[in-house]
């Protein structure tokens, strides 16, 4: 069986929604001492993300797109202080509300709310992070525009996408504005609170900056 080389990303666009995940994240890279990337502030929720990925990708030739910050993580799947990488960047909110309950834009005829990945390069990187003790799960990393605040919501969304790891608010707008220019895109979520009742007392925005950090530094070691 004939291996397949395994592809270097050269230069690498990294888009978080606010400066103290990009200063984490820069952190991180300057401590790998990696060149080739490029880390920007992206805004909060997936219109901003949009725009300012777009923006930055036009007529630039990155070979890399990777929405990066801290995030809530889903029960059972990624706990906080851990890490999840995304196996498909899902717009969870994207659809209709109808008398039987929440349709997504798929079942409407109208596109997809779901952008996938490199599954081999996601792959690659949540093995590294695990094996540099930086415990990590594989999983659809959910996009919303309202940060979910209920059990009931939680439980609604894990139902709806099987295997959800993470939540955020800018992955999808990240990823549409790669897709729009050709590049692939990955989502790199560090866990700051467990996705469900909003309990502001319980995160761990320090511990999850952290996490981010240390995995920047594995993120630098397996694109280059």
């Amino acid at each position: 069986m004939q291996h397949q080389e395994r592809k270097i990303y050269k230069r690498i666009l990294i888009m978080t929604a606010v400066p103290m995940e990009k200063d984490a994240v820069a952190r991180g890279l300057q401590r790998a001492e990696a060149d080739g990337f490029v880390v920007e502030v992206a805004g909060v929720g997936p219109a901003s993300a949009a725009a300012s990925t777009a923006a930055l990708l036009a007529g630039r030739g990155f070979d890399l797109v990777v929405s990066a910050g801290i995030g809530g993580g889903y029960p059972g799947r990624a706990a906080i202080g851990e890490l999840a990488v995304s196996s498909v960047i899902v717009a969870a909110d994207l659809g209709a509300e109808t008398p039987d309950g929440f349709v997504g834009v798929d079942k409407l005829g109208f596109g997809s709310a779901r952008i996938e990945v490199d599954a081999e390069l996601a792959a690659r990187l949540t093995e590294a992070l695990c094996v540099a003790e930086l415990p990590a799960a594989l999983g659809p990393a959910l996009t919303l525009s309202t940060v979910t605040g209920t059990a009931a919501t939680a439980e609604r969304l894990a139902a709806l996408i099987p295997g959800a790891a993470s939540e955020g608010m800018e992955g999808f707008g990240v990823a549409a504005a790669a897709r729009h220019f050709g590049v692939p895109a990955l989502e790199l979520r560090a866990i700051s609170n467990a996705v469900g009742p909003r309990d502001r007392a319980a995160w761990r925005i320090p511990d999850a900056l952290r996490s981010l950090e240390r995995a920047s530094t594995i993120l630098a070691e397996v694109l280059r």
